[in-house]
């Protein structure tokens, strides 16, 4: 039951945010840069084992990772102005996005930032 309470919590929080961005696209931008999904992982983390070191090691792993997850919208609106459809500029941003991942995890390690 716990599951199922946290997917339809989850649900709705995604499904509210993109109702209000067809609305109103500057208070849906700016529900959905709040770090909304870490909040409710860091609380699913304490709510079911309250450790401590997992909720501090993916808060700083967050961290890291909050720059080049910014490569994406960017890239999205690049490629939907170039007349690109959605899915394939969707696709397409995301794989590049996961390319920028690897290469700033790999220059971070070159800099001693262990993830």
């Amino acid at each position: 039951m716990y599951l199922v309470i946290k997917v339809v919590i989850t649900a709705l929080l995604v499904v509210g945010i993109s109702e209000i961005g067809k609305r109103l696209s500057f208070a849906g931008g700016v529900l959905a840069s709040l770090p909304l999904t870490s909040i409710l992982a860091f609380v699913w983390m304490n709510h079911e084992s309250a450790n401590v070191k997992e909720i501090i090691d993916l808060s700083y792993v967050i961290f890291w990772m909050v720059v080049p997850s910014l490569f994406f919208f960017l890239a999205l609106p690049f490629f939907l102005k170039l007349g690109w459809k959605f899915y394939p500029a969707l696709l397409t941003s995301s794989v590049l996005m996961f390319g920028v991942y690897t290469g700033y995890s790999l220059l971070l390690s070159k800099f001693g930032v262990k993830l």
